[in-house]
């Protein structure tokens, strides 16, 4: 089974609604970061794929986190990142995240501005270059 396969697998467990807007919150982020390596996690409480420039876990940039009656973009480093607008939620020493109440959240200029923002502060560049890959990176 391709990793592509897998992906679609994990997300077809979600109830419809919460599959069909994680598969298009993955697809836009796919879109808007072509060059992204994209690692796939399994977990028990949630499906987590992850996007940033390696396989490696500590240089991710975003994530869509799908849980069971949601789904999140998250922003790995999003502490500290310039929050006019109040739109980042968390309370962690680290990541910030957005609940995706539909799929123009990502589009919302505000949303943008601190993606945007979020992508200058890692100093990679993952809107631009060869495909990434998905890789699955564990399975619960």
């Amino acid at each position: 089974m391709t990793p592509k396969a897998q992906l679609d697998g994990f997300i077809a467990k979600f109830s419809p609604e919460v599959a069909k807007l994680a598969g298009a919150a993955i697809a836009r982020m796919r879109k808007m970061l072509p060059a992204a390596q994209v690692l796939v996690y399994d977990n028990y409480n949630a499906l987590a794929v992850g996007f940033g420039p390696s396989e490696r876990s500590s240089e991710i940039v975003f994530s869509i986190a799908v849980y069971p009656r949601w789904v999140s973009l998250f922003f790995a480093k999003g502490v500290g990142l310039p929050d006019p607008h109040k739109r980042l939620q968390g309370s962690g020493n680290v990541v910030r995240h957005v609940v995706l109440t539909e799929l123009a959240v990502l589009d919302d200029p505000q949303i943008r501005e601190l993606m945007q923002q979020a992508l200058a502060r890692s100093g990679t560049a993952l809107q631009a270059g060869k495909r990434g890959a998905i890789v699955i990176k564990s399975i619960s």
